[in-house]
């Protein structure tokens, strides 16, 4: 059963973990709070200081425990998640085999990210919220559970270029949609605070900010190609998300029951 806890609980708690447990939120740690503060993600990293983000722990992403585990942890922080801070996230750590980590490359992690996203939504019971678009292509979709929008970001260890999305375990953060109700175009924090990040992530990556990031609700916005970054520039050609459901054996990934 999944369990979602915090920081503070961590701290006290991360010994009696399992080990891959423990790897994963230590590393998550250093990289979030480097002693440099280079981590581009100030409200992240301010979060994770401030013990605003809560975190959990899944399965094998391929295995439909993981999914359950997932939806249980959304559901859960669904109810709680105003009440954790302004720099509220989610942050799901994966059980990666070492057979991941030494055969899955970038686009096969982009492959198993919109599966999981597409495997959990298959099981919200949940009407999509009607002020959310149920089409990626439109600028108002963003991944809902429960009721509940939310930013998804993946990291996993097979970037490179994108330091900022690399992680040494498959993550997934759920970043409700209230988190930027300040941080946003319209207000001058909002803008200040986006200079700010573009510039720490520049040099956090040592290259060119990918061309798909932009606020939510501009017109030529797609919150979609922002969730999961290639090391390159490139986008898929249609978001994962609309298709994948009934597609899994065509990405030659091979799902455990």
């Amino acid at each position: 059963m999944a369990e979602l806890t915090s920081k503070v609980w961590l701290d006290e708690h991360l010994n009696d973990l399992p080990d891959w447990q423990q790897d994963a939120f230590r590393q998550f740690g250093s990289m979030i709070a480097d002693a440099d503060n280079k981590y581009p993600c100030i409200p992240g990293r301010h979060g994770f200081l401030t013990n605003n983000l809560r975190f959990g722990f899944a399965n094998d992403p391929r295995d439909e425990q993981a999914i359950s585990e997932v939806s249980q942890l959304l559901k859960e922080y669904g109810g709680c998640a105003r009440d954790t801070g302004k720099y509220a996230s989610l942050v799901i750590f994966f059980k990666t085999p070492e057979e991941m980590l030494n055969d899955f490359r970038v686009d096969d992690y982009e492959q198993l990210f919109w599966s999981v996203l597409s495997r959990v939504s298959a099981k919200d019971e949940t009407p999509w919220p009607e002020a959310i678009s149920t089409d990626p292509s439109h600028h108002s979709w963003e991944f809902c559970y429960d009721g509940q929008p939310y930013f998804a970001f993946c990291s996993t260890p097979s970037h490179e270029a994108r330091k900022s999305r690399m992680s040494p375990h498959f993550l997934i953060a759920f970043q409700p949609r209230f988190v930027f109700e300040e941080i946003n175009d319209s207000t001058p924090f909002g803008r200040n605070m986006k200079k700010l990040i573009r510039k720490k992530l520049v040099e956090y990556d040592g290259i060119p900010a990918h061309p798909s990031l932009k606020w939510y609700g501009q017109e030529d916005n797609h919150e979609w190609k922002q969730y999961f970054l290639r090391d390159d520039e490139s986008v898929p050609s249609k978001c994962p998300f609309t298709y994948m459901k009934n597609k899994f054996k065509s990405l030659g990934i091979k799902f455990h029951k």
